[in-house]
């Protein structure tokens, strides 16, 4: 293995890489693509979590769907992620790159469809993890390599067939070593007045041996294509005051503030599950709402260049502990590997 490629599977990525292709060295790999279709109030998540467990790789597939509160899940003993572009697959029952998405979890959960005219992530230098992209052997970096496009094609929700005519799509990648950091955020956002619009952030707990620091990236799409990234503490910093029913977010840096206030009632959340890779099994890990309302304000040197509401924002709080919890007080088994869905 010659020096580069050794850097890159400790999961970092050298200023003007690409992030898109593997890491080899990681325990997991995650995909994940999101579906908005404003005019039909339809939202549906895709993900694959590519996992390298002790006897190789496998996979943590999901699909879930709003309304409806359709959710399916699996731990697949297949697995693969592209080494060279952008790229997860599990076998019969997952294909994802950045032209085509397929899932078959079974006759009442599938997706079929094809990716066009894609925004895809425009700054060369760095990705979502900023700077923090070059520190090796992270527990946790991002990447949200696709900011809209038009996606075409079908779905199969329990019973019922949606046909998807020029949707909204969004798609990141997050990979680290055994999963996910004891505590994290994230939300995502289209459905705004202007189709081109795109709100993304995750944050979290991030440590690479003694070092220990909490950060949150943020990301906006104005309309008209240009992309602000703030989330590198000193420099852009955010702050985040989250909990289980809001998320509000503060980011600062270059001339640029943005102000994030999402909210979702706890009831109205799915339970998603993570993996544990190196035990080779999945367990219920974070509070998914696929639609909740957020609001986004963006200023430029005090005067207001965009303002935006939607109703279909994808809002997140991860944590074992609160997973679990939130299982018992629903009566459910908190040992279940399996994922809650929510009854709407």
């Amino acid at each position: 293995m010659g020096l580069l490629a050794w850097y890159r599977s400790t999961g970092a990525d050298l200023p003007f890489q690409s992030p898109l292709p593997a890491h080899s060295g990681v325990a997991m790999e995650g995909y994940f693509w999101r579906i908005t279709a404003p005019e039909a109030g339809r939202v549906l998540i895709a993900l694959n979590g590519v996992n390298r467990g002790p006897h190789g790789p496998w996979a943590t597939l999901g699909l879930a769907a709003h309304p409806g509160g359709s959710l399916r899940v699996d731990a697949h003993p297949t697995a693969s992620a592209d080494p060279a572009r952008i790229g997860a697959h599990a076998g019969d029952a997952f294909h994802g790159d950045d032209r085509r998405l397929r899932v078959d979890l079974g006759s009442d959960a599938q997706l079929d469809v094809t990716i066009d005219d894609s925004l895809p992530w425009p700054h060369r230098a760095f990705g979502g993890s900023s700077v923090f992209q070059t520190v090796p052997a992270l527990n946790q970096y991002w990447h949200p390599w696709l900011l809209g496009g038009r996606v075409n094609g079908i779905a199969t929700i329990g019973d019922e067939t949606w046909e998807l005519h020029d949707a909204q799509v969004y798609a990141e990648k997050n990979w680290g070593r055994e999963g996910f950091p004891d505590a994290w955020w994230w939300g995502q956002a289209q459905g705004f007045d202007e189709r081109d619009a795109c709100v993304a952030f995750a944050g979290g707990q991030v440590r690479s041996g003694p070092i220990r620091t909490e950060v949150t990236g943020l990301v906006v799409r104005l309309p008209g294509g240009r992309v602000i990234r703030l989330g590198n503490p000193g420099i852009s910093p955010v702050r985040a005051v989250v909990d289980d029913e809001r998320w509000m977010l503060y980011g600062r840096g270059f001339g640029w503030t943005i102000d994030v206030a999402g909210t979702a009632p706890r009831a109205a959340s799915h339970v998603l599950p993570v993996p544990l890779p190196s035990q080779e099994r999945n367990t219920a890990g974070a509070l998914e709402h696929l639609a909740g309302a957020l609001e986004v304000t963006v200023r430029r040197r005090g005067r207001v260049v965009w303002a935006g509401r939607s109703l279909l924002a994808g809002l997140e709080h991860g944590g074992l502990d609160r997973a679990k919890a939130e299982l018992v007080r629903r009566g459910l088994d908190p040992s279940a590997t399996h994922a809650a869905p929510i009854e709407e």
